[in-house]
């Protein structure tokens, strides 16, 4: 179970108050049919994309054959976060590269579930019957942001590595 603490909130502590449970977070992250990343450019600029994916046990999971499989290799640090500007939830941490059939499995079986797709583990990530391919990735957050609409609870959990 992470460790919950009030963030920082426009460059002060978050106001005293009730913190979010972490349940809160997760069950908006597994409910969630569309996630932004956000990573860099070897060159230090930002690049942002939708995608799909599912959050397991500990990490976010996803598939992209978008420049972000460039970035990542060459600087793994991401985020993760919901299209809500309402409920928020932000996951920082680093991705992963992930193969082979035995480590995707549940990611493949989750997917494909909740998508309605028919992904399958490939050589170097995972793939589906049309021929797309791309890289697989994990991310394991470091810390996770969250509020309400209200900002009444605001809360940062901590992840050891």
């Amino acid at each position: 179970m992470p460790a919950a603490e009030r963030p920082i909130m426009f460059g002060a502590p978050a106001p005293p108050g009730d913190l979010l449970p972490w349940e809160w977070a997760e069950r908006r992250l597994v409910a969630a049919r569309n996630y932004w990343i956000a990573s860099t450019r070897p060159g230090g600029r930002p690049h942002c994309r939708p995608v799909w994916g599912v959050w397991l046990a500990g990490g976010f999971w996803f598939s992209t054959g978008s420049l972000a499989r460039h970035n990542l290799a060459a600087v793994p640090e991401i985020s993760v976060h919901l299209e809500s500007g309402d409920e928020v939830v932000i996951v920082e941490g680093v991705a992963e590269r992930v193969g082979g059939a035995e480590r995707l499995g549940e990611f493949v079986v989750d997917y494909n579930a909740k998508y309605g797709w028919d992904m399958a583990p490939s050589l170097d990530g995972v793939a589906d019957s049309s021929g797309a391919s791309g890289p697989a990735y994990r991310v394991a957050p470091r810390v996770v942001f969250g509020w309400e609409p209200d900002m009444r609870a605001p809360t940062r959990w901590s992840f050891r590595p």
